[in-house]
C-alpha cells in the first residue's frame, strides 16, 4: 500500500539539459532512477524551457552535457529556482552555470563562460567577463579527491573528504571565487590545491552544484544524489500538505 501511495504522489524532478547518447551522464541517470520509486523523473531540453514550468517541479537538476543549446534559458531556470526555493542540483555544466547565474544576478559581473558558442567567434569573449575558463589542468576523464568544509550540505552528504569523478576541462577558479564568496556563495568542497570542486548557499533551501559527476559514480546512488532526492521529496510533501489544506478551505 506505502508503495502504490507513493506511485500516485510522485516526486516530480525536472532534468534540465540536452539529452545524448553521447554524453555518459545522461545514460546513467536512467539506471539510477529506478533506486527511487516514488520519483518522476522529466527531461527539458534547453531550447525549449520555461523557467516558470521547470520550476513547478519539486526539483531541478542541471545536468552535465554543455554547451547547452540555449544557454540563456538555463540560467534563467536556475535564477528562478533559487529564488522559489526550489531544490536545485547542478553537475558539471550544471555546476558551472549555477556559478554563472549568481554571478549575473546576485554579484552583478557580466559574467561568462568561455566554453559558450561565443568563445569561437572572432575575438572570443572579453578575458574581464570569462569568469568559467578552460582548466590549466584538465579534469576530463579523471578521478580525484574533494576536501570538504565541515558542517557544510555537502559535509552532511560526502563527510569530510571525498575521491570523485569528473568529466570537464572549464571550470572556476579559487582566484575568480573571490567575489562571488564576499557576496554569499559558500565553496565547501576543494581540491587538495583550492581549486572550486563544490559551491552551494547558506539557508534551508538546497542549491548544491558539484563540479564532479556523481552520476558516474560506481556505487548508486550517489550520496549527493539522494541528498537532493531527499529534498524534492520534502518539497512534494509540503506541497501536497498544502493542496490538502486548501481543499479543505483552511
Amino acid at each position: 500500500m506505502a508503495a502504490q501511495h507513493e506511485r500516485m504522489n510522485p516526486t516530480r524532478i525536472a532534468l534540465v539539459g540536452d539529452r545524448s547518447t553521447a554524453v555518459r551522464a545522461h545514460e546513467r541517470i536512467p539506471q539510477i532512477a529506478p533506486r527511487y520509486a516514488d520519483v518522476d523523473l522529466h527531461w527539458l531540453t534547453t531550447a525549449d524551457l520555461v523557467p516558470a514550468e521547470a520550476t513547478a517541479f519539486d526539483g531541478v537538476w542541471v545536468v552535465p552535457g554543455s554547451p547547452y543549446a540555449d544557454e540563456e534559458r538555463v540560467v534563467e531556470t536556475i535564477r528562478a529556482a533559487r529564488t522559489g526555493g526550489t531544490p536545485l542540483l547542478g553537475t558539471c555544466g550544471g555546476y558551472q552555470h549555477m556559478v554563472l547565474e549568481f554571478a549575473r544576478h546576485v554579484v552583478g559581473l557580466a559574467a561568462q563562460h568561455a566554453e559558450s558558442s561565443a568563445a569561437g567567434e572572432a575575438g572570443g569573449i572579453p578575458e574581464s567577463t570569462a569568469l568559467i575558463t578552460e582548466l590549466s589542468c584538465s579534469l576530463k576523464g579523471r578521478s580525484g579527491q574533494v576536501n570538504v568544509v565541515p558542517g557544510s550540505r555537502a559535509a552532511a552528504a560526502l563527510g569530510e573528504q571525498s575521491f570523485e569523478r569528473f568529466h570537464c576541462s572549464f571550470g572556476l577558479t579559487a582566484v575568480d571565487a573571490e567575489p562571488l564568496v564576499a557576496a554569499g556563495l559558500v565553496v565547501s568542497g576543494s581540491s587538495p590545491e583550492g581549486e572550486p570542486r563544490v559551491v552551494e548557499l547558506p539557508g534551508d533551501a538546497f542549491w548544491l552544484g558539484t563540479a564532479f559527476q556523481p552520476e558516474l559514480a560506481d556505487a548508486q546512488p550517489h550520496p549527493v544524489i539522494d541528498a537532493f532526492v531527499a529534498a524534492a521529496r520534502e518539497r512534494a510533501a509540503l506541497r501536497r500538505t498544502m493542496r490538502v489544506e486548501a481543499r479543505a478551505g483552511r
